[in-house]
C-alpha cells in the first residue's frame, strides 16, 4: 500500500507496511522539524486521506533528534504577516490536528528531543504520546511575545490543566521524564520511542477498523458535549459498534473462554 504521488509530499515522508501500518516522518530535520505553511498543508492533505486509504494506524515520527519545534518563526518574521494572514495560517493548523485527532484513525506519536510550542499542539492532537529520555515539553510563547494558535488552549490545557499551561506560558517552565507522563504530556516513558509507538501500533492495527475509530473521534466529540448529550451520543455508537460482526466471533471466544483474559502482567 502507498499513498498517491498527487500528495506531494516535501516535508512529510510516508510509509505503510503489510499489516497496515502508516509511518509517516516529519522530515525538515535541519529546522528541528519547525512547522512552515508548506508542512501543515501536507499534514492537512495527508490526514484528509488517510481515513479512506485502508491505514489501520499512524506512528507519528521525526528525522533528526528533536521531534518538531513549534511554528518555523524565521518564516513568520520574513512573512511580516498581517493579523488576518496569520488567523488563517492558525486556521489551517486546527484543520490539520482536528483531522488528526477526528478522523477516526489511531495516531501514535514517537516523540524524541524538543516537542516544544506548535510541536507539542502536534504531538497533542495524537491518541497516544510515546516520549523518550531525550523528550522535552515547553510552550515558550510567553518569552517570544507570541500566543499559541495551533489548539493548546484546547488540548494541551486538556492534558494538563489550565493552571500548569498558564505556568508554562508565562515561565517557560519545561516538563520531561516522569514528571511529564505524571502530568499528562506523555503516556509512555521508555529508551526506544519508536520501537514502543510501533509495539502500540500492532496492538491497535488487530482491532476492528469500526472500534478503533469509535475511540479515536467518538470520545474527543464527545468531551465536547454537555453530559446527557454525550451519554446519548454513547449510547448510539455503542449500538452501532457492539453489533458489529467483526465483533461477533471475539464474543464468542470469550462466552467459550477460549479469550486472552485481562490480567496484570
Amino acid at each position: 500500500m502507498r499513498f498517491p504521488d498527487s500528495l506531494k509530499l516535501e516535508n512529510l515522508a510516508v510509509s505503510v507496511d503489510d499489516d497496515g501500518i502508516a509511518t509517516v516522518a516529519l522530515n525538515r530535520p535541519e529546522k528541528r522539524n519547525a512547522l512552515d505553511s508548506a508542512t501543515v498543508e501536507e499534514l492537512v492533505n495527508l490526514f484528509t486521506a488517510l481515513p479512506r486509504s485502508g491505514v489501520k494506524v499512524v506512528v507519528l515520527r521525526a528525522e533528526g533528534p528533536h521531534f518538531c519545534a513549534g511554528l518555523d518563526l524565521v518564516e513568520h518574521f520574513n512573512e511580516d504577516r498581517e493579523p488576518a494572514d496569520f488567523m488563517h495560517l492558525c486556521l489551517r493548523w486546527h484543520e490539520a490536528f482536528n483531522k488528526m485527532e477526528y478522523g477516526g484513525v489511531p495516531v501514535i506519536a514517537a516523540l524524541k528531543g524538543a516537542v516544544v510550542g506548535g510541536g507539542l499542539e502536534l504531538a497533542s492532537a495524537a491518541h497516544i504520546r510515546v516520549a523518550d529520555a531525550s523528550t522535552y515539553f515547553a510552550l515558550p510563547e510567553g518569552q517570544r511575545g507570541l500566543f499559541t494558535g495551533g489548539g493548546a488552549t484546547i488540548r494541551v490545557a486538556d492534558l494538563v490543566g489550565k493552571a500548569r499551561m498558564i505556568d508554562m506560558m508565562l515561565t517557560g517552565r519545561i516538563y520531561k521524564g516522569e514528571e511529564a507522563v505524571a502530568v499528562g504530556l506523555a503516556q509512555y516513558l521508555v529508551e526506544d520511542s519508536e520501537a514502543k509507538a510501533m509495539e502500540l501500533a500492532r496492538i491497535a492495527a488487530a482491532h476492528p477498523p469500526l472500534t478503533n475509530f469509535a475511540i479515536c473521534s467518538a470520545i474527543s466529540h464527545m468531551q465536547n458535549m454537555s453530559a446527557l448529550d454525550a451519554a446519548y451520543a454513547e449510547a448510539v455508537v455503542a449500538g452501532v459498534v457492539n453489533t458489529q460482526k467483526a465483533a461477533r466471533g471475539r464474543l464468542e471466544a470469550f462466552a467459550n473462554k477460549t479469550a486472552a483474559r485481562v490480567r496484570p502482567e
